[in-house]
């Protein structure tokens, strides 16, 4: 441990977990992310979605890590959802006092889990790095922040930030650093969204559970960002979409939005959500793709997650 740490007690047993599936060398990179770091995780579990390739017995080959690797050879493709809901209860099984929540192509720079330590731990924050695109240096995902008036803000850039090394944030999944009481409170990962939805859901029902998240200024993690993302606003309300998504992609997002703001706000509210990605999707990429937002909004509005029944062989579905 460098002489930088700074722990009120003993610093907390931190695993770190991600699924994946057919993408051997991005995995190896992330797990190569987690080997570098100044203060290793203890344990890293990776849950594998039944990969056809060699992912899985790459990884179970690496030697000389600073932390137990444990691989969970998942038989059948369960989604990002369905294996960070695994990892999670595996590392928590073994141990964790602290769950830290990755994508297979998010690396954190060596000093992210020290730097999100430095403060006295606190079992009801959550903390996150910072995401940066690296081929933008801009922020991965636009990131909502606290300003000085009370509300709440989009930063697309550490220096759009507020001042402090600890900053007040909401919504962040990938690197979000779970503590058990955390998890115990607010609930396991919901598996059933499968893909693109945890990354809403899982941290809005942290802060309902009132629990709070906070950005470590000090704590970076590189994470490749969309390459053509739109963003509007209705009603106050922020939306994003990637432009020219695949079919299966464009239907999760959908889906689940749709599904969440039921829970939220009920139907008005999912209709409302339905009907500003409908004009969204009508006019970035055409009006031949609204059968699939109606097919994603009723499976939505009728609470039918999982697998889409319609997912294509092969599609690799563990990151966003």
């Amino acid at each position: 441990m460098s002489q930088g740490m700074r722990f009120g007690t003993q610093p907390p047993a931190i695993a770190a977990v991600f699924a994946t599936q057919n993408r051997a060398a991005t995995a190896l990179a992330c797990v190569n992310s987690l080997a570098a770091q100044t203060h290793p995780p203890f344990r890293v579990v990776v849950a594998d979605n039944a990969s056809e390739d060699d992912t899985a017995k790459a990884l179970e080959a690496l030697r000389g890590l600073p932390f137990e690797l444990e691989v969970l050879r998942l038989q059948d493709n369960q989604g990002n959802a369905g294996g960070v809901h695994q990892a999670m209860v595996r590392a928590f099984e073994l141990g964790a006092a602290a769950v830290w929540i990755l994508d297979d192509d998010s690396w954190p720079r060596p000093e992210a889990l020290e730097a999100m330590l430095a403060k006295p731990w606190d079992p009801h924050v959550v903390r996150h790095p910072l995401q940066i695109d690296p081929h933008t240096g801009r922020f991965t995902w636009p990131l909502q922040v606290a300003g000085i008036d009370g509300g709440w803000h989009l930063a697309n850039t550490p220096e759009e930030l507020p001042c402090g090394d600890f900053i007040r944030s909401r919504i962040m999944w990938t690197g979000a650093l779970v503590p058990r009481e955390v998890w115990e409170t607010a609930g396991p990962v919901m598996a059933g969204l499968f893909i693109r939805g945890e990354d809403e859901e899982y941290p809005w029902r942290i802060e309902q559970a009132g629990f709070r998240q906070e950005a470590v200024r000090a704590a970076l993690m590189d994470h490749p960002g969309p390459q053509d993302l739109v963003h509007w606003s209705l009603l106050g309300k922020h939306f994003f979409l990637e432009r020219g998504l695949a079919d299966w992609k464009l239907y999760y997002k959908i889906r689940n939005m749709v599904w969440l703001k039921r829970q939220q706000g009920g139907l008005i509210k999912a209709l409302g959500t339905a009907l500003a990605y409908a004009l969204a999707v009508g006019h970035t990429d055409g009006i031949q793709r609204l059968h699939l937002v109606w097919q994603a909004t009723r499976d939505g509005l009728a609470g039918k997650l999982g697998k889409w029944r319609r997912h294509p062989t092969g599609a690799t579905s563990t990151s966003r």
